[in-house]
């Protein structure tokens, strides 16, 4: 399997916003969720996961990537409020909103998943909810609790930023952790 690899096209957040974040993830710890946490180096915006692919495939990738952020322009969102997927009853992921720039976002995935379809990878069945993963839920949460966490953080919002790249990562696997390398970067 040495010639397939694990990828992802994602962005990442400024180190402030990223600094930010990992002090509600402190804050969160005390409403005694079961999440196992995103380390903040970790944390990225991501626009399409592609799973294993082969090396040879990244280079037409890194080309599509190029080919749908042409017209683009830096994005300002802000990140905004948590919450959980799928719902409040099954929670499996814990994660902060993005506001500001959400249709200009959706527009530029539909244009990525339009153009990586035309090379091979099939269109996601889901709806683009761009959001930021604070962490996954270990086992089933307590719904007081989980509700008095998203409640209590319901007014946190960051300044604004700017999205204006998006990277190709190759994701692997170790017992401390993901360990995520950039692949290439297109900026808009």
């Amino acid at each position: 399997m040495a010639d397939t690899m694990r990828a992802f096209i994602a962005s990442e957040f400024p180190k402030n916003i990223i600094i930010a974040i990992g002090k509600v993830q402190e804050n969160l710890r005390s409403y005694g969720l079961e999440v196992r946490w995103i380390r903040p180096e970790n944390m990225h915006l991501t626009l399409k996961f592609l799973g294993n692919i082969e090396r040879t495939v990244a280079q037409r990738i890194a080309g599509t990537i190029s080919e749908s952020v042409k017209g683009y322009g830096p994005i300002s969102i802000s990140v905004r409020g948590i919450g959980v997927f799928p719902t409040l009853k099954r929670p499996r992921i814990l994660w902060a909103g993005l506001v500001g720039g959400n249709d200009a976002l959706r527009q530029l995935h539909r244009d990525l998943e339009s153009n990586l379809e035309r090379i091979g990878f099939p269109k996601e069945n889901k709806h683009f909810k761009g959001h930021l993963t604070l962490g996954r839920f270990r086992g089933k949460a307590d719904p007081k609790q989980l509700i008095d966490a998203i409640e209590a953080f319901e007014g946190f919002k960051t300044e604004a930023f700017k999205i204006d790249h998006l990277i190709l990562f190759k994701s692997e696997f170790f017992p401390a952790g993901p360990l995520y390398s950039k692949l290439m970067q297109v900026t808009f």
